[in-house]
């Protein structure tokens, strides 16, 4: 009996030896259609993802296949697939650029950042800290995305021109590539421009089309046939073939460099676990089973780990591959086992081949890669149409990026989320409350001015948490209230419904408020009370204070009673 807790315990940290012996032959099909396809969609797309963050262009599909293996051990997903992205790449790429490592030297920083986003990972799991990625908003994600796209594709403009590039943002490298046209390599530009219309014009009249597949083919076919290297045009250069062996960066790389190691690695968390968790609920629902979000982070984070050890780049949940998984057939994580199989294949049989691609087709793939995969053109115009000052902020989030680098966007992009989330909680909605004619229903003013008002009362509904961060506001909104009252206010009906929860301090400031309401002549009186917020505030004895006549269970009721009191 002792070893069936274990068995259990190990069938939880790893569900293949749940699944796996239970694996229903009739889904081997679909499996390995999934796979296969999906490693035809993602190994063009990987080389690039290597470009974006700066390390050798194999170094992308070194992660593609551990990411790809290694979840499909840990997980509890069966559509997901796990390896780079464009934006985990330009988030690495970030912080190569913010060091200025080049050669080994950015591999083993890139490196360093994986394994430390897959400790983060796996410690989100541990302590439960999920909500963690809730800091980041989506206005934020979506402007520092669509930042690090522009980024990056001015990044990669010199590749289709043949010229050179440098600067410390993303306005003074595209002013120094503007300044270097009079140098065009125009073999370099023919390729990149011909390069670039091929796998657009995929996209929009063959969208079904691999097009960063077919890309790949004609770059090396017509590196062959035109002998482009021979020509002056810069090809990727030596490819080695297999797996490297497992190897941590040194610790100079590291200690030197602890801040965007830091800076990079929770990004990279934050943008990661957002995507795992969201996509693998979504798949879960469509095909009707559950997943563990712990488990699922405990999966990516064993991913990342083991693609830092094989010198990768970091990995995550890929929507477009994943939904290319699940409408090829994949019905369980075998299909991520096939597609990191065929990547170890791809190695270790076609990997020289890539030596003679054009940078130029790199960029290509590149460019498309950040542009439709990065920027969201229908959530900025959502958040423009719906909520203003989230456009507002998703703008600044771009701006910050493109002037202050990737990395700096990354800490200015979560100081926004944040200094929001302050400005939110520290003022919360505190609508004044009109009767809805012939009912007793009280309704918010400005949304329905003709509602029966009541000369010399105010209702005024807080919307949310009454405590340190709040309670100031509504001082100042009450203080509002008296001052542009006509005629003076004799009474006040504060409706609680909307207010769950109450600190000390909150409780202090409505002692506060009512002995300054009482000074003035202003009866306060309280509906709606919840049960939690009722025994605080007789902790504080405000009630005892009032009086529980003072006390109502709705609007209404509190109203009629101030209503009915004679004025003195």
């Amino acid at each position: 009996m002792s070893d069936k807790p274990a068995a259990a315990s190990r069938r939880r940290l790893l569900p293949i030896l749940d699944w796996l012996p239970r694996y229903d032959r009739r889904l081997l099909a679909g499996d390995l259609a999934a796979g296969a396809a999906v490693t035809a969609m993602i190994v063009p797309k990987d080389l690039g993802y290597a470009g974006i963050a700066g390390v050798p262009i194999q170094n992308g599909l070194y992660a593609a296949a551990a990411g790809a293996i290694i979840y499909a051990l840990f997980c509890t997903s069966r559509q997901i697939s796990t390896g780079p992205s464009s934006s985990l790449a330009a988030v690495a790429g970030g912080a190569v650029l913010a060091t200025a490592l080049g050669g080994e030297e950015a591999a083993q920083l890139v490196a360093g950042i994986t394994l430390v986003t897959g400790v983060l990972f796996l410690l989100l799991a541990v302590l439960r800290m999920g909500w963690i990625a809730q800091f980041l908003s989506k206005a934020v994600v979506t402007g520092f995305l669509a930042g690090s796209a522009v980024s990056v594709t001015i990044g990669e403009l010199p590749k289709l021109t043949g010229t050179t590039a440098e600067g410390d943002t993303a306005w003074h490298e595209l002013g120094s590539w503007v300044g270097g046209l009079g140098e065009i390599h125009w073999t370099t530009l023919l390729v990149g421009a011909g390069a670039l219309a091929l796998i657009l014009a995929l996209r929009f009249l063959r969208p079904k089309a691999p097009g960063a597949l077919v890309l790949v083919v004609a770059g090396l076919l017509a590196s062959h046939l035109f002998d482009l290297g021979a020509h002056g045009v810069s090809l990727v250069g030596d490819v080695p073939r297999g797996l490297p062996a497992p190897a941590v960066p040194t610790v100079d790389v590291l200690t030197d460099h602890v801040s965007e190691i830091a800076i990079a690695s929770v990004a990279l968390l934050l943008i990661g676990f957002s995507q795992t968790a969201g996509d693998a609920r979504a798949f879960a629902a469509r095909h009707r089973y559950r997943i563990d979000v712990n488990q699922e982070s405990v999966a990516q984070g064993m991913a990342n780990v083991g693609a830092g050890f094989f010198q990768g780049m970091p990995v995550s949940t890929s929507l477009s591959a994943s939904s290319l998984n699940e409408s090829s057939g994949a019905r369980t994580p075998l299909a991520s086992l096939t597609t990191g199989a065929l990547v170890l294949a791809t190695l270790f049989v076609l990997a020289p081949l890539f030596s003679d691609l054009p940078k130029a087709v790199l960029g290509a793939i590149i460019i498309d890669a950040v542009v439709f995969g990065m920027i969201d053109l229908p959530e900025l115009r959502r958040l423009h149409r719906v909520a203003r000052f989230d456009f507002w902020v998703a703008a600044a989030a771009v701006v910050a990026v493109l002037s202050a680098g990737v990395l700096a966007g990354v800490v200015i992009g979560v100081a926004l989320s944040l200094g929001w989330l302050v400005y939110v909680a520290t003022r919360p909605s505190m609508p004044v409350l009109g009767r809805e004619p012939g009912t007793r229903v009280f309704r918010d003013t400005l949304a329905n001015p003709d509602d029966e008002s009541f000369p010399g009362l105010a209702v005024l509904r807080p919307d949310g948490g009454l405590f340190f961060a709040t309670a100031e506001a509504l001082d100042d909104r009450i203080r509002e209230l008296q001052d542009t009252a006509h005629p003076p206010l004799r009474a006040l009906v504060l409706d609680l419904e909307g207010v769950n929860f109450i600190d000390s301090q909150g409780a202090a400031k409505l002692t506060e408020i009512e002995e300054i309401t009482s000074i003035d002549g202003i009866a306060l009186r309280l509906a709606r009370v919840k049960p939690q917020v009722r025994a605080v505030l007789e902790a504080q004895g405000l009630i005892a204070k009032i009086g529980t006549d003072h006390l109502h269970g709705n609007v209404d009721r509190a109203v009629e009673a101030e209503l009915a009191t004679p004025t003195s």
